[in-house]
C-alpha cells in the first residue's frame, strides 16, 4: 500500500460474485467465475463476505479462499444471524461458538474484522447487549479477533452504547443510509464504514465532490482524527486520537456500481492494488 504508515486504509465490496459485475463492467468479458476472486483481489484490498452470514462455510473454503488471494489482503466476515436474528442476544452462546469455531481461521492473517449485524427491530437493551459482547471470544486458535457491531435501531443512538463498545474494544459500524442510524463515534482501534448511497447514474457511484469528500474522511479517521461534519452520539471533544486501521466498503446503492466507487477511492488515496 502507498501509505508508510502501520495504520492502512482499505476499500472494498460486499463479495465477488455479482452477475452485473461481469462482461466487462468489473471481470474481463470471458473471465472463469473460479477466478472471480482471484482477480477482484488483486484490484481491491478487501472484500466483505455476505454468505456467512446466512449459511456455514466449510473450513476447506476458507482455506481456498486464502490460497487465492494476494498478501496483504483481508477479508471481512459477515457473523452467523442465528447469532443475532434473535430475541434474546444473551442466549447467543452456542451459536456464537459454532461460528467462531467453524473453520474461519484457516484464512489465517487475512481473516479482517468479524461484522455482527443485528435486526432493524432490536432496540438498545444495555444489559443484554452487553452480555451478547460478552461472548465474544478476543481470539481463535491463537489468532485474534476484531468484532464489530452493525446496530440498525435508532435507539442505540446512546451515549451508554458507545460506552460499552469502546470498554469492550468493539468498533460500531458507520453506515452512510438513510434506512439506518449513523453512529460515527469511534470506539476501537479501527473504524469500518459501510458507504450505501452508489448512484447508477455516476460512472464510479459516487461524484467526484463526493469521493474527494470519503478521501478525506478516511485519511482523517486513519490518522486519529475525527471528521468534523458527521453527526457524533459524543459531544465531547476528548475523543481517542490513536491512529487507525479503516475500512471503507461500497454496498448496497447501485450494486454495480460499488468496484468502480472502491477503486476510485484507493486511486484519491494514492494507494496501490495488492499482487
Amino acid at each position: 500500500m502507498a501509505t508508510d504508515t502501520e495504520h492502512r486504509i482499505r476499500t472494498g465490496i460486499g463479495g465477488w460474485t455479482f452477475e452485473p459485475w461481469r462482461g466487462g463492467t468489473f471481470y474481463p468479458p470471458g473471465l472463469p467465475h473460479s477466478q472471480e476472486l482471484a482477480f477482484a483481489s488483486r484490484r481491491l484490498p478487501a472484500i466483505e463476505i455476505n454468505g456467512t452470514f446466512y449459511g456455514a462455510q466449510k473450513p476447506a473454503t476458507f482455506a481456498k479462499w486464502r490460497s487465492e488471494t494476494p498478501d496483504g489482503f483481508l477479508f471481512s466476515l459477515k457473523a452467523s444471524r442465528y447469532c443475532t436474528h434473535r430475541r434474546v442476544l444473551a442466549d447467543a452462546g452456542e451459536s456464537v461458538r459454532r461460528f467462531v469455531g467453524g473453520g474461519i481461521t484457516e484464512l489465517a492473517e487475512k481473516l479482517g474484522p468479524i461484522v455482527w449485524q443485528f435486526m432493524p427491530t432490536t432496540p438498545f437493551n444495555p444489559d443484554d447487549m452487553a452480555a451478547f459482547i460478552d461472548l465474544l471470544p478476543t481470539q481463535q486458535d491463537g489468532l485474534p479477533l476484531r468484532h464489530v457491531l452493525e446496530v440498525r435501531h435508532a435507539s442505540f443512538r446512546d451515549l451508554a452504547f458507545i460506552a460499552l463498545a469502546r470498554q469492550r474494544g468493539c468498533a460500531i459500524v458507520f453506515t452512510d443510509s438513510d434506512k439506518h442510524p449513523c453512529i460515527p463515534d469511534t470506539t476501537a482501534d479501527f473504524v469500518y464504514a459501510r458507504l450505501m448511497r452508489a448512484s447508477a447514474d455516476e460512472a464510479t457511484g459516487y461524484s467526484a465532490q463526493a469521493l474527494d469528500r470519503w478521501t478525506s474522511v478516511a485519511r482523517t479517521w486513519s490518522e486519529g482524527g475525527h471528521p468534523d461534519d458527521l453527526p457524533y452520539v459524543e459531544t465531547t471533544t476528548t475523543r481517542p486520537t490513536t491512529p487507525r486501521d479503516v475500512f471503507v466498503y461500497f454496498i448496497n446503492g447501485a450494486k454495480e456500481r460499488a468496484p468502480a466507487a472502491a477503486g476510485a477511492l484507493l486511486d484519491q488515496l494514492g494507494i496501490e492494488p495488492l499482487q
